[in-house]
């Protein structure tokens, strides 16, 4: 049984498979959904639904305009930001109860000025040299279980 609860951020998250993923994931956890900012799907869309299954009425989802926003409504959380810009590991940092994980953009990744604000709170999952980056399913998917690992 998890007890820990967790917050996944999707900055401009640009493909609704991914999201509905990602979504289904949190139904498993018990980590809440916040979508931030301009999204590249309508929250209608067939494909984030299929994605979704039949886990949408167990989803927490929280739609927000921007990342400023949130975090005025959360000014005591820590947010923790997922690039490949960093050598930060994930697996250094210990995450709390009512810690943010943000993930951006499936192609661009978060913005480098978002990033350059918030440097020692961006972390990376280690990859082969030569690769851009893993799927961003994959990625909340990996960070998120850490996170319950080591609060679980």
């Amino acid at each position: 049984m998890i007890k820990s609860k967790f917050n996944i951020v999707l900055f401009e998250p640009e493909i609704p498979q991914n999201t509905g993923n990602i979504a289904r994931l949190c139904a498993c956890t018990g980590a809440r959904l916040f979508l931030v900012g301009k999204l590249g799907f309508s929250l209608s869309d067939k494909y984030l639904k299929r994605a979704g299954l039949d886990y949408w009425n167990s989803v927490d989802i929280e739609k927000y305009d921007s990342l400023d926003l949130l975090k005025q409504d959360y000014p005591e959380s820590n947010f923790y930001y997922l690039t490949t810009k960093t050598k930060n590991l994930y697996t250094d940092r210990k995450f709390k109860d009512g810690d943010f994980l943000v993930f951006g953009p499936e192609t661009r990744g978060i913005p480098e000025n978002i990033l350059n604000k918030n440097k020692d709170n961006c972390l990376t999952i280690p990859m082969r040299e030569g690769q851009r980056s893993l799927n961003l399913s994959n990625s909340v998917a990996i960070v998120v279980y850490e996170a319950i690992r080591q609060n679980g």
